[in-house]
């Protein structure tokens, strides 16, 4: 909060100024009963000079003359000495150690009856007695809310919003210094003002009062704070938030200015709508232009700018909306540029061009456009820089957007013919989950439906190794779920003897027969249908892996379990007539009495499960 406001106060030397504050106290004691006005200011104007002069050792001896009581009684709006007692008492304030004895004091609720009063200085000292209370202090936040305070600052802000006059926007400045104050890091008191439309207010005011360096930053503070509440973004989403701020940001040069902005942006641009307004507002060119200024820098201040506009970039990407607004049909300016980003030689921006490219990569037309303008090369190159010793988060990205890429159907042989599977096997041998999650993930979207491709990777025996060895990463089970998956995959997709051989060699039954036991539907049957595969074509291979993985008990528990999905029971009673072929699972089949579950499917609402049904119970009678 400012500090006091009191001139010309003459200036007592040091000695003797402990002996007149305790005669001050004393006399102030004496006056506030008598109500002396003249001896009162007296007083008060020696102990606002003595505050002015040691403001802790003052507010010391203030507490321990048991004088702050007194001043409940002084501050009435009728008095010619109210203005200074709430000054002192805002200067108090400022000393952690004194708010809660202002609060015990009963000073809140005078304070709080003050705040109608129709004199300016009155006003402006109420407001930061009252800000300073509420300074990091629960007691005196609670003391304000319980007295209304809130909601009549708030009124005063609407009704005063309009006045440019150097008093007013002081007020102005102290009012919305004393609302943060109040609700800083409090969420209930934040959203209790959102509720009472502070939101729009300080957004007018920001428009009306820009000139005003104070009363802006106050308000981009108090943006800050309430941004970060997700209740508060529909709000600014009503107002014209995103053209103020991008109008104040263009015209900011300073660092620490554009970075307080930066502050607001980041939570607010979490909202899509607020995202596609930031964009209208032309917040992307603002952006491509610090870019542009810092790439080169090795200023500290300029590489974390470049980093904070390039991410607020990316950010603005994730909107469907002010992400195609800006592909414009991958002619876009600003597609272009952050294209232009991904062969720098600058980490940061690497990163981010591949970021951009895997947001703008969020739906078919956008990645068949991307794929035909060699896109893919472009981010080939960029993984080959990261081979050795690279940067992992540019590694993640760039496995990120050729992920997305390889979705549509028509960009998967274009993708596998441009060498992408041999660019992403570099990355094998890394260590690091999060590349390894989405390395997996990239294989599995290029070999999906790519029967030559599946069969290629699933004979890459170094492959299967690791992709089993990642089946048992129970610290991470991103990647321990789509090693399973991609192992399923190889052998959907080829429907290949020998890729089933190299699964079988290297141990990967075990994981594809704990995959079918998932609790994601979609696992379990990918699981299954490979199992069946595997049971079709390479039985005799698998039979023991299968035996002592203890398939076909799970496969029972599957049937007789009512929570089991259709196309689990469909799948597992498939999967059951195909391992018949094999003596010892047939015996373990027979022992398990599976007629009685697979009878009981036979009237099962699913017509695919029921008929089924009745073609496993049929197999079961004549093979047992």
């Amino acid at each position: 909060m400012a500090s006091g406001l009191v001139t010309s106060i003459l200036r007592l030397d040091q000695k003797g100024m402990s002996d007149n504050l305790s005669d001050t106290l004393k006399k102030l004691k004496l006056t506030a009963v008598d109500r002396t006005e003249d001896s009162l200011e007296g007083c008060l104007d020696c102990l606002l000079q003595a505050l002015a002069q040691n403001n802790m050792e003052t507010s010391e001896k203030i507490q321990g003359s048991a004088i702050l009581q007194l001043f409940a009684s002084l501050l009435i709006p009728q008095s010619s000495c109210t203005a200074k007692v709430a000054n002192i008492i805002a200067e108090v304030a400022k000393n952690e150690f004194m708010r809660i004895p202002c609060v015990d004091a009963g000073l809140i609720s005078p304070l709080v009856q003050l705040l109608t009063s129709k004199d300016q200085e009155v006003l402006l000292q109420t407001g930061r007695a009252l800000g300073n209370i509420c300074y990091d202090s629960h007691e005196g936040r609670s003391a304000v809310d319980q007295a209304g305070g809130a909601q009549i600052v708030i009124d005063h802000l609407r009704s005063l919003c309009s006045i440019t006059d150097p008093a007013n926007e002081k007020l102005l400045t102290v009012f919305c210094g004393m609302l943060m104050n109040y609700s800083n890091e409090n969420d209930s008191l934040q959203a209790q003002l959102i509720n009472m439309g502070v939101i729009p207010t300080l957004v007018k005011l920001l428009g009306i009062h820009c000139q005003n360096a104070a009363l802006t930053e106050m308000c981009l503070v108090a943006f800050g704070n309430l941004a970060e509440l997700e209740s508060s973004k529909e709000q600014f989403a009503s107002t014209n938030i995103a053209e103020e701020l991008v109008r104040l940001f263009k015209k900011q040069i300073e660092h620490d200015k554009r970075e307080m902005i930066f502050e607001v942006l980041a939570p607010l641009a979490e909202n899509d709508a607020i995202k596609l307004q930031l964009v209208e507002a032309g917040l992307v060119e603002c952006l491509l232009e610090i870019v542009q200024q810092k790439v080169d820098s090795d200023k500290e201040d300029d590489i974390a700018e470049l980093k904070t506009a390039s991410d607020l970039m990316v950010l603005l990407l994730l909107g469907d909306e002010s992400m195609q607004k800006l592909f414009e049909g991958g002619k876009g300016n600003v597609f272009q540029r952050v294209l232009s980003w991904i062969p720098s030689n600058n980490h940061q921006l690497q990163l981010a061009g591949a970021l951009a490219i895997a947001n703008f990569a969020r739906n078919d037309g956008n990645c068949i456009h991307m794929v035909d303008n060699g896109i893919v090369e472009k981010l080939m190159d960029l993984l080959d820089r990261h081979v050795e010793d690279g940067n992992v988060t540019v590694q993640h990205a760039a496995l990120s957007a050729l992920r997305n890429l390889a979705i549509p159907v028509v960009n998967k042989a274009k993708m596998l013919s441009a060498g992408v599977t041999e660019a992403v096997l570099k990355f094998l041998k890394s260590e690091m989950p999060p590349v390894q999650f989405k390395l997996l993930g990239t294989l599995r979207m290029l070999i999906d439906a790519q029967a030559e491709a599946a069969e290629q990777l699933g004979k890459n025996v170094k492959l299967v190794e690791r992709l089993v060895e990642w089946c048992e990463a129970k610290d991470h089970a991103g990647v321990m779920g789509e090693s399973n998956r991609l192992l399923s995959a190889l052998i959907r997709h080829s429907k290949s003897k020998d890729v089933i051989k190299t699964i079988v060699q290297s141990g990967g039954i075990k994981h594809l027969v704990t995959m079918a036991t998932s609790e994601h539907v979609i696992m379990q049957n990918e699981a299954l249908v490979a199992l069946a595969l595997i049971a079709a074509l390479e039985l005799g291979t698998a039979e023991k892996d299968l035996e002592s993985a203890k398939l076909v008990q799970i496969l029972h528990r599957l049937l007789a379990d009512e929570r089991s999905a259709p196309e689990i029971k469909y799948n597992s009673m498939v999967l059951i007539c195909a391992l018949m072929g094999s003596e010892s699972l047939h015996k373990e089949v027979q022992d398990l009495a599976f007629l009685d579950v697979v009878s009981k499917l036979r009237s099962h609402e699913n017509k695919s499960v029921a008929q089924q049904a009745s073609l496993t119970e049929q197999r079961l009678t004549v093979d047992s």
